[in-house]
């Protein structure tokens, strides 16, 4: 729905009218109620609405329309949809499908940019048929190797190879992903380079022989090869790389004779070599940050050159104006693998367009669901500036300010990668998130300072809700009760520690004295709003309380990261110690789900004997597999699942004895 939005927007702009597809789940997403009109094309499984190809030809027959943005995603790349609608007189906005053929299949495109003087990554030129000859090229080739669907893109369909054993199950995993990705399970091998950057080059090109490139993108923050934190332009490349790799995108371009907006990948070294990656056929998902720093409209382009207008610009017109930063901002859970699938309803939802230069590219809304069935994206936060700190900087205030209820999401990690001082350096590569969280993502690490600014912000809050509490509203019946002292003795629990907490109320001002060092707050305190602005020694600090209970427990979202604390007296802590603890579950004999999603393979029966390690099921879910194995060597008790069944998180899936 996001893209269909950002289309949309585009189009009111050149006063055209749209129309809508969507499946009967999404009968109320934003991009439907933002078209002219709309169209249900089936349920809610892509393969029969979103993939639904005659669905969607009816869908164009019915409502008379004229041409087809195909967004990127489904049906964006598909050869067989462009010439459909080509049949029926129907304007792709996108390439043709000769274009769509020889750039969609990897084996294809990299014959042709050698062809074209295109730098290529060495590998097997050639459709790889099954395990055992996946296993014979990688050992040619040399490991490590990349497992690719030939007919791929967005991370689906790829696994990167050490050894022959996880060759063969790479070439598992991938095939069976990008069967049910893109409908096509031909694979293919290649060397994969270590430690690179991913850099892409964004192009746009007319039915007139005219090509431009619009400078690139740094993509290299990744998790599972899909792309998390994107900029532009790159602080790796020098001008004479950059032209280097424009005209080599450009050259690729011209010898498919491509039209429209594409985008060329290109891994790149440390010694500032670049090898091609793959070609897109259609728009990118970063596209907003290269029209940040261009000026231009690809939408609008696209849809100019579909038309058969000529480009409107030349390469020397082409500039590099500031820089923009884009956070992509997924319903998952970053704790779990950078980022597990998370679903739910959009609860409370309020994105920070009222501070400057920010841009926010979505197509949900308070109350939108988060469903298994799609990409878990919620939407693509992008700021701008004149330098990359001013951008940084901006992208910090901006999630900071980003109010999200109802699911889990990955602000805490989008965060803490965009003030990390290797991402500020520009010290990163594709390998960026397992180097700097070798143990997986753990949020923000507490210092002394810090841990201290939180306990003082926490405290200022419990007493602030507690005197709120006591007022009357009204007429009073008794006597006022006396005004309370503004001393107060707290202890606050905050991840398994204690501590001893002095607060001080003088006018607006909180003073605390915790873990020897005294802090200052004061702020507003509208408990009503989510968004808590404070001032701490003097530094603007933006807080949100994502909830407060009677017991003293406050969840607070501070420097992005979610802090559970609990704020006691005295006399409440003292009694607290004589309360039993839950005891907690041992999770080395049973299987969870870590995610909602579909079981698609169940490998164990009861009585088998598993290895540590060994996988038990596999789970789907927005369109990625993942492997579940056991934590230790035991036999299998019960087993709860099925395959075709849909799990929810936390479900309990394998017992072990």
């Amino acid at each position: 729905g996001e893209i269909a939005c950002r289309v949309m927007k585009t189009c009111k702009k050149m006063g055209i009218q749209t129309v809508a597809v969507h499946s009967d789940v999404d009968s109320s997403a934003v991009h439907v109620k933002m078209a002219d009109e709309a169209v249900c094309v089936g349920p809610a499984p892509t393969g029969k609405s979103y993939l639904n190809m005659e669905a969607i030809m009816e869908a164009i027959r019915q409502t008379g329309a004229q041409a087809v943005h195909p967004g990127y995603g489904f049906l964006s790349e598909n050869k067989e949809f462009a010439k459909r609608l080509a049949a029926e007189g129907v304007t792709f906005i996108g390439p043709d499908t000769h274009a769509i053929q020889a750039m969609g299949d990897k084996i294809e495109s990299k014959l042709i940019a050698k062809a074209a003087k295109v730098n290529t990554i060495p590998g097997f030129d050639g459709v790889v048929k099954t395990a055992e000859e996946a296993v014979k090229i990688a050992q040619e080739i040399g490991y490590p190797v990349m497992i690719k669907a030939s007919a791929g893109g967005g991370g689906k369909g790829m696994r990167i190879a050490w050894n022959n054993e996880e060759t063969r199950e790479g070439f598992r995993f991938s095939s069976q992903e990008a069967a049910s990705s893109f409908g096509d399970d031909r694979l293919l091998i290649e060397k994969y380079i270590d430690n690179p950057r991913h850099i892409e080059i964004q192009v746009l090109a007319d039915k007139h022989g005219n090509a431009l490139w619009l400078n690139e993108r740094e993509c290299s923050i990744q998790r599972r090869n899909q792309k998390v934190v994107e900029e532009a332009p790159s602080t790796f490349l020098d001008p004479d790389t950059r032209q280097a790799m424009g005209e080599q995108a450009v050259q690729l371009a011209k010898a498919v004779k491509y039209s429209s907006a594409g985008t060329v990948e290109f891994l790149v070294d440390s010694q500032k070599n670049f090898y091609f990656l793959e070609m897109n056929t259609r728009l990118q998902v970063e596209h907003p940050i290269t029209e940040c720093i261009t000026g231009l409209d690809l939408v609008e382009q696209m849809i100019r050159v579909a038309k058969g207008y000529r480009l409107q610009h030349q390469q020397k017109d082409i500039p590099i104006n500031g820089w923009a930063i884009e956070s992509r901002v997924y319903a998952e859970d970053p704790y779990k693998s950078f980022g597990l699938p998370s679903i739910g309803r959009l609860s409370e939802y309020q994105e920070p367009l009222d501070l400057s230069n920010v841009r926010v590219d979505s197509g949900i809304e308070e109350g939108s669901d988060i469903s298994i069935y799609y990409d878990p994206m919620i939407s693509k936060l992008v700021t701008y500036g004149s330098t990359r700190a001013e951008a940084l900087s901006r992208m910090e205030d901006a999630l900071d300010h980003y109010v999200i209820r109802g699911v889990t999401h990955n602000v805490p990690l989008l965060r803490e990668i965009i003030t990390h001082p290797r991402f500020i350096s520009g010290d990163i590569s594709t390998n960026f998130l397992p180097e700097v969280y070798p143990d997986g993502f753990k949020g923000h690490q507490l210092d002394t300072e810090s841990r201290r600014e939180l306990l003082a912000s926490a405290t200022a809050l419990y007493i602030t809700a507690q005197l709120r509490s006591r007022n009357i509203v009204g007429p009073l019946r008794v006597s006022s009760a006396p005004v309370e002292s503004g001393c107060w003795e707290l202890c606050v629990e905050l991840g398994g520690e204690r501590h001893q907490v002095d607060i001080t109320k003088s006018g607006d001002v909180y003073i605390v004295e915790a873990d020897r060092g005294t802090v200052e707050v004061c702020g507003q305190w509208n408990l009503a709003s989510p968004l808590l602005p404070v001032s701490v020694n003097g530094a603007d600090r933006m807080l949100q309380c994502l909830s407060r209970d009677a017991s003293g427990t406050i969840v607070l979202q501070y420097m992005g990261t979610l802090f559970k604390l609990r704020v006691l007296s005295q006399r409440a802590a003292e009694l607290d110690s004589y309360m039993p603890e839950k005891v907690s579950e041992d999770t080395s004999s049973i299987l969870r789900s870590p995610m909602p999603g579909t079981v698609v393979a169940v490998s164990v029966k009861p009585g088998d004997t598993v290895a540590e390690g060994q996988e038990i099921c596999v789970i789907e879910a927005m369109k990625m597999q993942n492997s579940l194995t056991a934590a230790r060597q035991a036999k299998v008790k019960s087993v709860h699942c099925n395959t075709g069944e849909t799990v929810g998180e936390g479900d309990l899936l394998v017992e072990l004895e």
